[in-house]
């Protein structure tokens, strides 16, 4: 199947999915309203084990690290990295329960007990970190801006007091949010909505992690990732509870061995390699 049709397949179903999965109005940074969530067993990983399914979160419209194809089925780089992880523990990658996460949710799940570990391109911000515990990182990000190439966004002085497309609780809503005042932000809870308001130009651009908007705009012509580098470097790590010190220390033993036989590679040359081509390098992507 070529790229391009998965992209719209995940386009025109990727909002009900994501609908019947999510969970309504957490945020993605902070406590949420309710009781605090129960602490983790003594020994998690055995608790998993013993229920004989790993409970992950991954993102069901973010191609391609994580997004539903056109079969239902959940693909992608942080959906080849769970499966691995699923493998180690029980012996088979199909050992995995994906459930479907947003940006705003991803914290709650983690500590709800939604999930057991959160893999949904989820960069490590102290604010985060106050929230949920991360595992060593697999991934280095930064943000980008992309915009139509007839009128690319080259500056972000362009974007003031025009409307700039972000996601809810994603660090580009948080850096503009923080850095840009003089920038109209228009917030939208799924990629795919999002995306969607920047081709009905809702808005003059659309900020998020670089490494999505290049794979969006090389499947979408008319657009360009004029602004390729912003904000500070970051990383992309999995998440767990916090004080879930047991299954922390094996995602990131998990994370160590996958680095170390050449498996987190070969799921970047499975599903990024394909839509980069030469313009981005493992090594560009992929945490040391």
């Amino acid at each position: 199947m070529q790229l391009n049709s998965k992209f719209k397949a995940l386009l025109a179903g990727a909002t009900l999915a994501l609908g019947l999965a999510a969970c309504g109005g957490s945020g993605d940074t902070a406590q949420s309203a309710g009781s605090q969530p129960a602490a983790p067993a003594a020994d998690s990983v055995a608790a998993i084990k013993e229920k004989g399914v790993i409970r992950i979160g991954v993102f069901g419209d973010k191609p391609p690290f994580g997004y539903v194809d056109s079969e239902g089925k959940n693909q992608g780089f942080d959906v080849e990295i769970a499966k691995e992880m699923a493998k180690d523990l029980f012996g088979s990658p199909d050992k995995v329960e994906f459930v479907l996460t947003e940006a705003a949710n991803r914290v709650e799940y983690a500590r709800s007990g939604k999930v057991d570990l959160v893999l949904a391109n989820f960069t490590q911000t102290p604010e985060r970190a106050e929230a949920v515990d991360f595992a060593a990182p697999y991934m280095k990000v930064a943000l980008g801006v992309v915009s139509p190439d007839k009128k690319p966004i080259t500056d972000v002085a362009q974007l003031k007091d025009q409307i700039l497309l972000v996601n809810k609780g994603t660090t580009a809503d948080a850096f503009f949010s923080k850095n840009h005042p003089e920038v109209k932000l228009l917030k939208f809870d799924q990629n795919t909505e999002t995306f969607d308001a920047l081709k009905d130009g809702r808005g003059v651009a659309l900020a998020h992690d670089n490494a999505l908007l290049w794979a969006w705009a090389k499947e979408n012509p008319g657009y360009e990732v004029a602004i390729g580098n912003i904000g500070p470097a970051e990383v992309i790590a999995p998440a767990v509870k916090k004080g879930d010190k047991a299954l922390l220390d094996w995602v990131n033993g998990e994370i160590a061995a996958m680095k170390k036989d050449g498996r987190l590679k070969a799921a970047y040359e499975k599903t990024l390699q394909p839509v980069y081509g030469d313009k981005v390098k493992a090594e560009d992507i992929l945490a040391e």
